[in-house]
């Protein structure tokens, strides 16, 4: 399994996902699903989605591209390891 392959798919996915949720920070809709996933769980949310800041967003994005590439990247060295 290719170390650096594995690392950027699951870093890219993760950013992704994050971007998703930015977009959906950008549109206001973050707030009505933060709000009906924390009901579906019979809890009140007690967190308010802020205002979209496009730098904010893009740090996101970019540490968990970042962590999701360490942990792809762990999981082929581990997987190699135990799998040849």
């Amino acid at each position: 399994m290719n170390k650096n392959k594995v690392g950027l798919i699951v870093g890219s996915l993760m950013g992704l996902f994050h971007a998703v949720w930015g977009l959906l920070v950008l549109l206001g809709l973050a707030q009505s699903l933060l709000d009906f996933v924390f009901n579906l769980h019979s809890l009140n949310s007690p967190f308010l989605v802020m205002p979209f800041d496009f730098v904010r967003t893009l740090g996101l994005i970019v540490l968990t591209f970042i962590v999701g590439y360490v942990f792809g990247f762990i999981f082929a060295l581990i997987w190699n390891k135990f799998h040849q």
